[in-house]
């Protein structure tokens, strides 16, 4: 088999060429990355606003009885820094009375520092009729 030859002009490219693909790579795996960390955060937020709803429409409960469950899921979940802005108000549902509670958060770029992705997720619930 004869051996491969290359020219010497051909000396080199390839770390060209791996440049030149990683300087298009790496940006869109950030941006991947990015994009997987705000869709974390935002679904674990909105899944304990809508938990702290929830426990604060039975009967037994009141309204800062889920704000102190919404806080408690995200700290354990993610972070003590995204459960800082947890409101509660009462609300009408479709006639019936009820709690929605509303969570604001800032996710860093890459989770460590840069411009921020800032949004508000809600959780809902039917208050529960006393017996």
């Amino acid at each position: 088999m004869p051996a491969v030859r290359r020219r010497r002009g051909q000396r080199g490219s390839a770390i060209v060429d791996f440049t030149l693909v990683m300087v298009v790579l790496l940006p869109i795996v950030l941006g991947i990355l990015q994009v997987a960390l705000v869709l974390h955060v935002r679904t674990t937020l909105a899944a304990a606003a809508s938990e702290g709803a929830r426990l604060a429409a039975t009967a037994d409960r009141g309204p800062e009885d889920g704000v102190n469950r919404t806080r408690s899921q995200i700290s354990d979940a993610l972070a003590g820094r995204y459960a800082r802005d947890v409101r509660v108000r009462r609300v009408m549902i479709d006639g019936a009375p009820g709690i929605e509670i509303t969570v604001h958060a800032e996710v860093p770029a890459l989770g460590i520092g840069g411009p921020a992705v800032e949004f508000d997720v809600s959780g809902r619930a039917v208050e529960e009729e006393p017996r």
